[in-house]
């Protein structure tokens, strides 16, 4: 399969590329160039494609910038042990909690976000802020979904710098009470 106007193309071609091997011209003539790998993924803003390529020696990236991308041809499906190679790449799987550390978790963002007076409100296991967002469990910055990019990055920048709710001073916790 050969793709011609990639920066015009959308996921539903790109999922049909990933964790294959392709050929991508990159650039306009006469400054040509082919780059050939695993792609491992597609950045859906800028387009750019990730290629890997394993050697004895480990792995090497790719990074060919989406303006740059002419041509993407598949050359072949990845086999089984491909697939297995490729997968390392990919984030862990969540460990698993239990519903009780996930509920304090899910309670402490919705605080967290709150005090920063971001609307935010639960919905189920879902956290859901100003109707543009939803952040699901375990409740982590890589755990927030948006089509708007910006509310994306403000509240996963906000989860990331959330102090961590067993270092605070809880009295309950010291024994320290107070006397009126």
């Amino acid at each position: 399969m050969m793709q011609c106007g990639w920066l015009h193309s959308g996921p539903q071609l790109w999922l049909r590329c990933v964790h294959r091997e392709v050929r991508v011209k990159a650039g306009k003539e006469p400054q040509v160039e082919e780059h050939r790998g695993w792609l491992l993924t597609v950045d859906p803003v800028s387009h750019s494609v990730v290629l890997v390529n394993f050697r004895d020696e480990g792995a090497s990236v790719r990074v060919v910038m989406g303006h740059a991308v002419e041509h993407v041809e598949v050359l072949r499906e990845a086999d089984r042990e491909m697939s297995e190679r490729l997968r390392c790449f990919l984030p862990p799987k969540t460990i698993s909690l239990d519903p009780e550390e996930l509920g304090r978790r899910r309670s402490s963002v919705c605080r967290w976000l709150q005090k920063n007076r971001v609307p935010v409100e639960e919905d189920g296991n879902e956290l859901r802020v100003a109707g543009a967002l939803t952040i699901k469990a375990p409740y982590g910055p890589e755990d927030c979904c948006s089509s708007n990019q910006i509310i994306l990055d403000r509240i996963q920048r906000l989860i990331q710098v959330q102090p961590d709710p067993h270092s605070e001073t809880d009295p309950s916790r010291t024994g320290i009470t107070s006397s009126n």
